[in-house]
């Protein structure tokens, strides 16, 4: 049975200064998009705060998706979340707000089980739809799995105290939806 969800969430990662994601940043916008066309989802979701230079990651993604074909009345960014558990957290509170329950999380291969938890945690149903393996030496490998060790280890600790994020979120959304901020 082909994928289906509510709506698609792609994960930031480094943009570069020209307005370009990095290669895998550009393989998940990629990958979102297609998902898109095949009707995997209705809506996409951008999320990413991190700011990269003068480059915002949602933001960056967001014009990557209308290239590849994904009309901007289908794209919601997120622009507040800097970490993979705020990723989940502020798109959380975006699904919630669109009645989605249901979200394919698009990201890396090796950042994927992370990301799936962090989102799981926080009450999304999510599944995986991983943006194209691309090999990487055996120091790069390396580092990303202590990498994941440690971060993992660090969003479960953050994740205890998600309730005030989680207001947060739900209040700046209030305000943006009433054009206080």
């Amino acid at each position: 049975m082909p994928l289906q969800a509510d709506a698609i969430v792609v994960l930031g990662c480094r943009m570069l200064p020209s307005g370009r994601p990095a290669a895998p940043g550009a393989r998940r916008a990629a990958t979102a998009a297609q998902a898109y066309r095949e009707g995997v989802a209705p809506r996409v979701i951008a999320s990413g705060g991190r700011r990269w230079g003068a480059q915002i990651e949602a933001r960056v993604l967001s014009a990557e998706l209308r290239r590849a074909g994904v009309p901007a009345d289908a794209i919601v960014q997120d622009l507040w979340s800097l970490t993979t558990h705020e990723n989940a957290i502020f798109s959380a509170a975006l699904l919630r707000r669109m009645g989605a329950r249901r979200a394919a999380i698009v990201t890396c291969p090796w950042h994927m089980a992370r990301a799936l938890q962090n989102f799981r945690e926080v009450g999304i149903d999510a599944c995986a739809l991983p943006s194209p393996h691309v090999s990487a030496p055996a120091v790069a490998r390396a580092w990303q799995r202590g990498h994941e060790v440690v971060s993992m280890w660090l969003d479960a600790r953050a994740m205890r105290r998600r309730r005030i994020l989680s207001e947060s979120a739900d209040w700046l959304l209030d305000a943006v939806r009433q054009g206080e901020t």
